[in-house]
């Protein structure tokens, strides 16, 4: 098939270009720069590359045409994050193209209640980043309902990680320094006694549940899917993981969320109160069913492969 890739250098198009490639399809990348993709792969030699700018095609109304021009028979699509843009692409590809592919997010779901959580389960969304992609994934449903309606399927990746990415550190927050005193012995606060949860994946399997999305069409239409890691995991039992792998027993201090707030920076607590408060832990047996995801990386081993590319980088201090 020819398959259109919308944010294809980004972090998880690093990785889901290659593959569909390797399946014989032909692809077509579209991204706002001429940007290296994240993770270097011979398969891009036969990519096609186009440059679009997507906040001001959609300003202009001419971003949606251009993609439909492009001729694919699948877009994918890993950059929409406001229900207008999605309703533009939605009326310039009705009947022009045989599958949207989606990307959304688990922060649809509001904070968890039962877990782990099911794609069924009742929401309460809450920030625009979460609530916009709800009302995304409400449209394409909808759309997708209708009689000649396009056609659609919604991946909600956990917090992705991986080579190329700042990943969700066991705080909550992206502050590199959390884990470098993790993997020296240094003190690492934690909010409440730890027991929040965080849901990672790896970059690659994200883009394996996109290409499984693509071969699995009859399976997969008109339905959401969650893309993470086999389990999720506690802050305390994320932070003691990385401390051990680093030859250190953790050295943590519980305390209240306004204790860390005055603790840390002010944007570093919003992330960790933003994390925690949803304290996510998705159920991936739909995707396991259906499209035969299988993750290759639990959340400690993705953070690994990121933690590598970050001391590669020079972005963070660690042993070897």
């Amino acid at each position: 098939m020819r398959i259109v890739v919308i944010g294809a250098t980004g972090h998880v198009g690093g990785f889901l270009v290659p593959r569909l490639v390797r399946q014989g399809h032909q692809v077509v990348a579209v991204s706002r720069g001429t940007s290296r993709p994240y993770h270097a792969d011979a398969a891009w030699e036969k990519v096609e590359r186009v440059v679009l700018d997507r906040e001001a095609g959609d300003a202009a109304g001419t971003f949606a045409p251009a993609i439909a021009e492009l001729g694919a028979d699948v877009v994918i699509d890993m950059v929409c994050f406001t229900p207008e843009s999605a309703s533009q692409l939605v009326e310039a590809l009705r009947g022009r193209v045989e599958l949207l592919v989606h990307c959304g997010t688990i922060w649809v779901h509001g904070p968890s209640v039962e877990v782990p959580v099911t794609e069924d389960a009742e929401r309460t969304p809450f920030g625009d980043y979460g609530t916009g992609k709800a009302a995304i994934e409400e449209l394409l449903q909808h759309e997708a309902r209708r009689p000649g309606g396009l056609r659609s399927v919604i991946l909600h990746p956990g917090h992705i990680t991986g080579p190329g990415w700042e990943m969700i550190n066991p705080q909550g927050n992206l502050d590199l320094g959390v884990w470098e005193a993790l993997a020296t012995g240094g003190e690492v606060l934690l909010p409440n006694l730890g027991l929040e949860t965080v849901h990672h994946v790896h970059a690659d399997d994200v883009a394996q549940a996109f290409e499984r999305a693509v071969s699995h069409q009859a399976q997969a239409v008109g339905q959401s899917f969650h893309v993470v890691s086999e389990r999720a995991i506690t802050l305390r039992g994320f932070a003691t993981a990385i401390a051990r792998h680093y030859g250190q027993e953790p050295n943590l201090r519980f305390v209240s969320f306004d204790e860390l707030r005055g603790a840390i920076s002010a944007e570093s607590a919003e992330a960790s109160f933003q994390h925690a408060s949803r304290s996510h832990s998705m159920s991936i047996e739909k995707a396991r069913t259906l499209l035969g995801y299988a993750p290759r990386f639990t959340t400690v081993e993705a953070v690994l492969d990121g933690l590598a590319w970050l001391r590669a980088e020079g972005r963070v201090t660690l042993p070897c």
